[in-house]
């Protein structure tokens, strides 16, 4: 099997398994057979679109900049993990993080995730004795790392007395063809879990295991960073208009399919585009497709003002540029928001400068000083100064929220010092995101 098509159909099989759970298990009564096998073949085709973009991987070398504006691949890919499962390499905090979210998800009683020599996180029965750093025992894994392909184990010779665990999936983690460690999922009778769903949640882990593995070997470029913001678009988007979806199927069939062409239309604008550049009226169309996506899932709490001048619709902006912007209002801005939150974008051409002007405005949460120096420079380092009216400001050249960063560098690649982007928040007051870039 050639290289990466495993992991794709381990993609496509968690997909399906994701799409058949929501519509048969959470929902109630279950949706129509038709219903889920369309939001199945939608997941799936995202999935198949996708995953070339996801494994292309970088084009050339990255390329720091220097001074205080620098932003580290350490901090990219803090960024870019956010709370997505090993995204940040297959450390102990996010295999902590990751068995935590998949316990619930996998069918069995307890969950583990080691790397070639020990125990990485353990959560479920049997706790007390598998430990972090703690022995990896198991003849079975040793098979599967030796092979890379899973193993299903019933006889699992612990050798703590009394311990619980009586059957397990063992199923390997891989960066490329190299087994890095492995994923565990354990029930307490002799029926073992389900082979082909841990095998599919290993496969989706593998991935964020070569995104990790990329994202630090590379140096900052325009079209690596415009990589990593495709890598970016949060699957938990993904599953919770599929969710969305699901769930206005019975009630409303024709919104139905309009939202899954939305979302399709989505993630082909994100995947094709080809080059560093289009006409600002295709981002436009781009963020407007996002927004009514989420506005099908948050209803009458998310409004969204558009101001925006017919002269910018023609003007060449970097692909990937505003939606990101929106993306980081709706979320970290309105998200947490009792009632009602709005989000303006305003576009204005400036012949006078010959520049592009932007503003994403959102009246929701706000944030302290101290934790917009935190995001934009994505190790907490060095907390930011709250300007006259006691607001919390960026300076130019420097970005916040996820993707922000990224951005920020893809910007000074492409046009030196000639841009502008500032963030301004305050508690309870919403946050200001102002972008100025030249004509080109």
């Amino acid at each position: 099997m050639s290289r990466g098509v495993g992991p794709l159909m381990a993609v496509t099989s968690l997909a399906w398994l994701l799409v058949w759970a929501t519509s048969q298990l959470v929902v109630d009564p279950p949706l129509p057979t038709g219903t889920t096998v369309l939001v199945g073949v939608v997941a799936t085709n995202l999935a198949i679109l996708g995953y070339p973009s996801v494994l292309r991987g970088p084009r050339q070398r990255w390329r720091r900049r220097s001074g205080d504006d620098e932003v580290g691949v350490a901090s990219v890919v803090r960024l870019g993990a956010g709370r997505g499962a090993l995204r940040q390499g297959l450390t102990l905090e996010a295999a902590e993080r990751t068995v935590d979210l998949l316990r619930p998800l996998l069918g069995g009683d307890a969950v583990a995730i080691t790397d070639l020599d020990r125990m990485l996180a353990f959560a479920g029965p049997g706790a007390d004795h598998h430990t972090p750093g703690s022995e990896l025992w198991a003849p079975e894994r040793e098979r599967v790392v030796r092979s890379g392909r899973s193993a299903v184990g019933t006889d699992l010779g612990c050798p703590q007395p009394g311990c619980p665990l009586r059957s397990a999936v063992f199923a390997p983690l891989k960066v490329g063809d190299e087994v890095v460690g492995t994923v565990t999922v354990y029930r307490q009778t002799e029926e073992p879990p389900h082979v082909e769903l841990v095998e599919g949640v290993a496969g989706v882990l593998s991935l964020h295991l070569e995104l990790a593995e990329l994202e630090a070997r590379a140096r900052l470029s325009a079209d690596t960073q415009l990589e990593v913001l495709r890598a970016q678009i949060n699957p938990h988007f993904l599953f919770n208009v599929l969710n969305t979806i699901a769930s206005k199927a019975r009630t409303d069939p024709s919104e139905t399919r309009q939202l899954l062409l939305r979302l399709a239309d989505f993630f082909r604008y994100a995947i094709d585009q080809q080059g560093q550049f289009a006409e600002f009226a295709q981002e436009y169309f781009f963020v407007r497709t996002y927004v009514t996506l989420e506005q099908a899932r948050f209803g009458d709490d998310l409004r969204v003002e558009y101001d925006v001048d017919p002269q910018v619709l023609g003007v060449r902006v970097p692909v990937l540029l505003i939606q990101p912007l929106v993306e980081n209002a709706i979320k970290h801005g309105l998200s947490r928001k009792v009632g009602r939150g709005t989000v303006i974008l305003r576009a204005r051409v400036d012949p006078l400068a010959s520049s592009l002007n932007v503003l994403v405005r959102d009246d929701g949460v706000g944030m302290e000083p101290e934790t917009l120096q935190r995001i934009r420079s994505g190790d907490g380092v060095a907390p930011g100064v709250p300007d006259s009216d006691g607001h919390a400001t960026s300076p130019p050249h420097r970005g916040g929220g996820v993707g922000l960063a990224n951005i920020d560098q893809r910007l000074g690649l492409l046009f030196g010092d000639r841009y502008d982007l500032t963030v301004r928040s305050r508690p309870g007051d919403g946050t200001d995101v102002r972008l100025r870039i030249p004509l080109r």
